[in-house]
């Protein structure tokens, strides 16, 4: 990859950080210690797979932090997500007509490309996820909600910009 790529792959993923931080990461991408310290720190992937262990684990996050929030209906792996468009997952709200009624339904959507990442970094996108079911902006009462069901959320989004940016430059590691 050019020198020009290496550069835009710590802007696209890091780009919200302070230069001293994106300098930090940028350093160990070129020292090709990144791979090595996101091992060192994760160094087992998460078991949920499948739709169902998926589902059951988001539902197990809503009822202990949102018991009050409007139900999920789905929750999937999905292959169309792509990280490139600066999504990890998506949070919709489906309206159907049922008889005379509209019915209203939550669906979390999280990129396939996670089926094989360590279960803090799932967590993080999919605590992200839950807390749009209250919050829709990214606003300072959403990052609250987040750091409440998740404290270490926003080191977890670091290493998990780190890792993408990583991926880009020398592929997978899990």
């Amino acid at each position: 990859m050019s020198q020009n790529g290496q550069v835009n792959d710590v802007k696209n993923y890091l780009g919200a950080y302070s230069a001293q931080v994106q300098r930090q990461a940028k350093d160990l991408l070129e020292s090709q210690k990144s791979g090595t310290w996101l091992l060192q720190k994760y160094p087992n992937v998460h078991d949920l797979n499948g739709t169902r262990a998926l589902y059951e684990y988001v539902m197990d996050l809503k009822n202990e932090f949102m018991r009050s929030s409007p139900p999920i209906s789905k929750v999937i792996y999905d292959d169309k997500i792509h990280i490139i468009n600066n999504a990890l997952g998506l949070h919709t709200f489906v309206s159907r007509m049922q008889g005379r009624k509209l019915k209203a339904k939550n669906e979390i959507r999280i990129s396939s490309l996670f089926r094989r990442i360590p279960e803090p970094l799932l967590k993080m996108i999919l605590v992200h996820e839950l807390a749009h079911l209250k919050e829709k902006e990214h606003n300072k009462a959403f990052y609250k909600l987040c750091c409440y069901m998740e404290p270490a959320y926003h080191q977890l989004e670091f290493d998990l910009r780190l890792y993408l940016s990583h991926r880009e430059r020398f592929g997978d590691l899990w």
